[in-house]
């Protein structure tokens, strides 16, 4: 296929065109204030600016703020010197600034940590931005621009803001050919070929736009990894994106191929208990520090899906970790190994696999390694129970990873804000330690008193213009980094905040987007995989439904997963099924376990269920399903008919993108809707209730692919 490739003369700060925004700026667009009386308002506080210091950070800090306020304002700014008389916006560290140290917040600044920062008022009334370092100086200025963008009062500011998790991390699946592996928004933004002496200016609005959420690591390459990576020549380049990024307090990690001691070594094995291999990775970590000092360190995906890894010298996970981790450790890096693994030669249920294999190992990890876990235990599907793992590896530090680019959830062409889909894990209660024990205490380390944390997010980034594709997968990048910032935020503010930021601030745009977004998760749901089905998209490119895909490895196909038959459908993982329930915590089992008490959203998750079975609705199973397939269609007709209603309120460019894929989504969700249905009436052997119109079209119609050719592979 053919990628886009961005302009390296086009920035974030050009003015655009009234009538037109290709949506290159994302929330970071800075456009003149229309409300007159608002923004003398806030001229009148902002007479005088003074930043106290002088680094890099705070260099990004003053040109950041100069650029904003100079696009919200219309108006170009001067730093002072010093604290004037008038109203003033003072920022320092009580170190660089005698007027912060004089109003005596050093006590609060520590318990914010590193990179938390206040914004508040002095005895003068002027607005100060305090941190106890430079970034959080940068964090705080960020936020400070948020509320002008979004029009908020300046008065009676008393605002305390710091990550609750650590490490906040992109992964991007970026391949050394310029291809991005589930990708849907172009290829790979980094130009390998051009680096490292070519830093093209897109780098830097990368790291603006994730510095301006509180993400602070970008992995590079692809887990599915390339040993090349680690290569003088590759590190050299590496290091030249790392000094973009520094200033914005982005570390970059690399994925690493376990076997790269042999791939580039020269080694005969990769086996961690070998001495040579252990010196190996240590040079190698020391070849990459002395490059770039502040290297985050290593993700791995290791014996999964045909990946090396440490099983392939019967050592375990903890030895293959530790290794790197011993390496690493003298320079402060990481180890970030994914809990990803399964085995079609193993007959256990799939989603049973990682649990066994890492449970056992819960302790004998090195202190510098997060065991990287996904949302659910499957594959990132429109819908999943949370992972056994939380809660069951107390002393081990658990990272979550959650997909951002939408693999399953419709590629770059279907609107669906991912916020609720997170939210809603990371407010699952594991009851590890007692009711109250969430999915986000064990990621903040607060359940099991853990100082290493981290969140990752698969990245939907690529070179289209706009980043992402759809416009509003833009939202999903950044409600990603907020929640990594702070997992208690929630949805409906998180929207809230882009709208108004990305789109615009009056109300009458804001509520129905905003209720459309929340809404289209669960719309995504509902036309895909209700009740708790799963697995059951295309073969391959995952695009598009396959619910009769039964060829190749049985725990890549969709019987395997959803199992109807004439009695009924679903994957029974309760105590007389696969078992699966026993891996949660006793109360979750419980209600997992009990067809009666389980929620109807996990359903056929964890049951096979008589298609006559009553719904809490009222309805049959099979009543139920086809109730959710053709609800989830005429929601999005309803999104059409709300964004139809929006039409003059932002530019005439980005409404017509987003109208033009509603209408491609409206397709393919009764393309989805109607290949389900049939498909399954096979099983249930009874008709479509009378209330919902017959598919256009027998079932072998769509069994043939609907799009053979699709983007990410």
């Amino acid at each position: 296929m053919l990628f886009l490739i961005l302009l390296p003369v086009l920035f974030f700060d050009l003015i655009p065109d009234a009538s037109a925004d290709d949506g290159y700026r994302l929330w970071l667009r800075y456009d003149k204030i229309q409300d007159e009386d608002l923004r003398q308002d806030y001229l009148h506080q902002l007479r005088q600016i003074h930043y106290a210091g002088s680094s890099a950070r705070i260099e990004k800090a003053k040109e950041e703020l100069q650029r904003g306020i100079s696009g919200l304002l219309a108006q170009k700014i001067t730093f002072s010197d010093e604290p004037g008389n008038g109203p003033t916006l003072i920022a320092g560290t009580p170190e660089s600034s005698p007027h912060i140290r004089s109003m005596e917040l050093q006590g609060e600044l520590r318990s914010l940590g590193e990179d938390g920062y206040l914004i508040t008022r002095d005895r003068q009334n002027n607005i100060a931005i305090a941190a106890s370092r430079d970034i959080g100086l940068l964090y705080g200025t960020f936020h400070f621009l948020r509320l002008l963008q979004s029009q908020q009062s300046l008065q009676d500011l008393d605002i305390k803001s710091a990550p609750q998790i650590q490490l906040r991390v992109l992964n991007h699946w970026f391949n050394l050919d310029g291809t991005a592996e589930r990708g849907y928004a172009g290829g790979a933004i980094w130009q390998w070929e051009q680096l490292p002496d070519y830093k093209d200016p897109l780098y830097t609005d990368y790291a603006r736009a994730n510095a301006s959420v509180g993400i602070n690591g970008t992995v590079l390459n692809n887990v599915n990894s390339d040993a090349l990576i680690l290569t003088e020549g590759y590190l050299e380049k590496v290091k030249a994106l790392a000094d973009v990024f520094r200033p914005y307090g982005i570390k970059v990690y690399l994925s690493a191929r376990f076997s790269a001691p042999i791939e580039i070594g020269n080694l005969s094995t990769a086996d961690p208990r070998d001495p040579e291999v252990r010196r190996w990775w240590e040079k190698k970590a020391n070849e990459i520090y002395s490059r770039i000092p502040d290297f985050g360190g290593f993700l791995v995906k290791a014996n999964s899906e045909g990946q090396p890894g440490p099983q392939d010298y019967n050592r375990s996970h903890a030895e293959g970790a530790n290794m790197l981790a011993k390496a690493l450790s003298p320079h402060g890096g990481v180890v970030m190994w994914r809990a990803f693994v399964y085995s079609n030669e193993e007959p256990e249920d799939r989603v049973k696999q990682a649990y066994n294999e890492f449970t056992p190992l819960d302790g004998e990890f090195r202190d510098n390694v997060l065991v990287q876990v996904k949302n659910g235990p499957l594959d990132f599907q429109p819908r999943e129970p949370f992972h056994p793992l939380f809660g069951a590896m107390p002393e081990t530090p658990l990272m979550m990873e959650f997909q951002i680019t939408q693999e399953y959830l419709g590629f770059a062409t279907h609107l669906t804000y991912q916020a609720p889909l997170y939210e809603e894990v990371l407010d699952a209660d594991t009851y590890a330690k007692g009711e109250g024990s969430y999915v986000r205490k064990v990621i903040d380390g607060s359940l099991d008193d853990k100082q290493l944390t981290g969140m990752a997010g698969v990245a939907n980034i690529g070179t289209d213009r706009n980043w992402t594709g759809h416009p509003f997968a833009q939202a999903n990048w950044y409600a990603y980094g907020r929640l990594a910032w702070n997992p208690e935020l929630g949805s409906e503010r998180i929207a809230e905040e882009w709208i108004s930021m990305t789109f615009s601030n009056k109300e009458a745009f804001i509520e129905p987007v905003k209720e459309m977004m929340l809404a289209s998760r669960e719309i995504a749901v509902d036309y895909r995989t209700p009740l708790g089905l799963h697995h059951i998209m295309g073969y391959g490119s995952h695009y598009g439904p396959g619910p009769w895909v039964d060829e190749g490895r049985a725990d890549w196909t969709s019987v395997y997963y959803h199992r109807a038959d004439s009695s009924g459908i679903g994957f029974d993982r309760s105590t007389s099924g696969s078992n699966a329930v026993s891996q949660y915590h006793p109360p979750v089992k419980q209600q997992f376990n009990d067809i009666e008490k389980v929620p109807e959203k996990y359903l056929l998750w964890f049951h096979h269920v008589e298609w006559d079975y009553e719904l809490d609705s009222g309805r049959t199973l099979w009543e139920g399903l086809v109730h959710h397939y053709y609800s989830g269609v005429d929601s999005i007709r309803r999104m059409q008919d709300t964004w139809e209603s929006v039409e003059g309120y932002i530019d005439e460019q980005r409404y017509t993108h987003v109208a033009r894929l509603l209408e491609i989504q409206e397709k393919e969700a009764a393309f989805w809707r109607d290949a389900c249905v049939l498909y399954f009436q096979q099983f249930s052997g009874r008709p479509i209730p009378d209330a919902y119109p017959e598919p256009d079209h027998p079932l072998e119609y769509y069994q043939d692919p609907l799009n053979k050719y699709v983007p990410g592979l």
